[in-house]
């Protein structure tokens, strides 16, 4: 069964897209409109130079279509298709113009979010072994490409975790200290919290340390993330811990400097979830071409 993408609604595409064309004051391309008339009409075939999976298509079709409504691309593949080296994943037809004019802005965000989308397929499909140990997104996004990024993770097989402040307590070393210098231990501010929030929301408490996270599932902790542990430790952790009946709805998640090399031993500890901020911090674009010909 092919998964629910849930991609973002035609008005996100379209104002992040029209965003960066402004930006790239694309409908002012004096090189463009300097070089090349009017009525010329072109071809572009968009291809892969290397494996990857593909995401961002919507993006790619709204630029193009922006700066031309007659543009028109054919032969598309769908996000989240496996692409080799070489392949074709779409035909653009249009004025010559609006196809150059919105060629940087549509390659940008088309690599981006491919790359964000084969870096997750790259972690996910080493988890053959553990299907119910789900890879999830951070908020460590580009500003203003949240929903687009997210979606691109999706695309890659991988979950997301909370799309921002409102939708979950997350609730990490800062805030802990800060209770702790009023004197609220753990327990008591996680009952605060519950008395505070929507009673559809989780409580999630970030532990450095054993103990830290012992205290959590014992004050009632909804979500345990295991900051920057070692398998080993982390596997004892969730040994002991699942002994008592406080720990038995507890979910344990995995964060901090996960690589593909290490996700499978992190996996192998026992977390029901793994967090990766890499998947958009650092996921290297893919390499996409457009090759134009002229009509």
């Amino acid at each position: 069964m092919e998964p629910d993408l849930k991609e973002p609604s035609l008005h996100i595409w379209q104002q992040i897209v029209q965003t960066a064309l402004r930006e790239d004051r694309s409908e002012y391309d004096v090189t463009t409109q300097s070089t090349v008339l009017k009525e010329q009409v072109g071809t572009g075939v968009l291809k892969f130079k290397q494996n990857g999976t593909l995401a961002g298509m919507r993006a790619a079709e709204t630029a193009f279509k922006y700066m031309d409504p007659g543009t028109l691309m054919s032969k598309v593949l769908p996000d989240g298709t496996q692409v080799e080296n070489g392949s074709t994943i779409a035909i653009v037809e249009g004025t010559l113009q609006a196809i150059l004019s919105a060629e940087r802005v549509a390659l940008n965000l088309l690599q981006r979010l491919s790359g964000v989308a084969t870096l997750t397929t790259e972690m996910v499909s080493q988890l053959s072994q553990y299907p119910n140990v789900s890879v999830v997104d951070t908020r460590k996004t580009t500003p203003g490409l949240r929903s687009l990024e997210r979606y691109a993770v999706r695309c890659g097989g991988g979950s997301n975790h909370r799309d921002n402040l409102q939708d979950g307590v997350l609730i990490k070393d800062n805030h802990i200290a800060a209770a702790q210098k009023r004197g609220v231990g753990i327990s008591e501010l996680i009952a605060n919290v519950r008395r505070q929030i929507p009673h559809t929301l989780q409580i999630e408490i970030e532990a450095d340390s054993p103990e830290l996270a012992e205290q959590a599932v014992l004050a009632g902790a909804d979500i345990v993330m295991l900051d920057n542990m070692t398998p080993d430790t982390m596997e004892k952790i969730i040994r002991s811990v699942r002994k008592s009946k406080q720990a038995e709805h507890v979910m344990f998640e995995a964060s901090g400097g996960i690589t593909n090399a290490t996700i499978e031993a992190v996996a192998a500890a026992g977390v029901d979830l793994i967090s990766v901020g890499a998947l958009t911090h650092s996921a290297a674009a893919i390499d996409i071409g457009l090759d134009i010909s002229i009509n």
